[in-house]
């Protein structure tokens, strides 16, 4: 019961959805408005196919996020121990870093850092089963040479990895506000586009399978040993 009040589907599936839908019906309009209202950002002079490549690359992370690491700590950790601290570190990293008080300044460090720490393993655990469920030589290969051009180290991964295990290009310059975001690329094969939006729902839908009978085998071993 703590484990699903800990995991988001909801935050996952509801903007990703909708995005894609709008570009099924060719309404890149109200994408751009449902991508604005997920990534709290001006998003009015995107083309499709960025939309659809920052649909996939905040999937991937919201992914992560909300679904798969809580469910990697569970494993990992005794009892609700590793979601619930999961969840708790991730809520105060996200308010606390975000001030810019300086009476705020020591607990946003101190939070970002617990936060880092406790997503470490969970972060290569959810890269490795992209890989696993997916195209795994481009997987491996994109996360071991393309990760650590981003700038987040976490985030490189996730991305790195999730992008080689779906064939898509991800990451890449974009236009915002009158400037270029210099962004570098990562992955390889095809364009991002509404199919391929699609494939990630099914590579996030795979890994969690994965997780979920990896995890059933080690509560199943555990209660034979005992």
């Amino acid at each position: 019961l703590v484990l699903y009040a800990t995991m988001g589907f909801r935050q996952f599936s509801h903007h990703f959805e909708a995005i894609a839908d709008a570009l099924r019906a060719d309404d890149p309009d109200s994408a751009r408005r449902e991508l604005s209202d997920w990534l709290q950002r001006n998003t009015d002079r995107l083309k499709t196919e960025e939309i659809a490549r920052l649909s996939i690359e905040q999937g991937i992370l919201a992914a992560h996020r909300h679904v798969l690491a809580p469910l990697a700590l569970f494993a990992l950790l005794p009892g609700p121990t590793g979601p619930l601290l999961y969840r708790l570190t991730e809520r105060l990293s996200w308010s606390w870093a975000r001030r810019e008080n300086i009476e705020f300044g020591a607990f946003g460090r101190f939070a970002r850092r617990m936060y880092e720490w406790l997503d470490w393993v969970p972060v290569r655990m959810t890269a490795a089963t992209f890989a696993i469920v997916g195209d795994f030589e481009d997987a491996v290969h994109c996360w071991r040479t393309q990760a650590a051009k981003w700038p987040e180290q976490a985030a490189g991964i996730l991305l790195a990895s999730g992008a080689g295990a779906l064939g898509v290009k991800l990451g890449a310059p974009l236009f915002e506000l009158g400037e270029v975001a210099d962004r570098p690329e990562l992955g390889m094969g095809n364009d991002a586009d509404v199919d391929l939006m699609q494939s990630a729902i099914g590579l996030v839908w795979r890994t969690l399978v994965f997780c979920l009978i990896l995890l059933g085998l080690l509560t199943l071993a555990g209660y034979i040993g005992n």
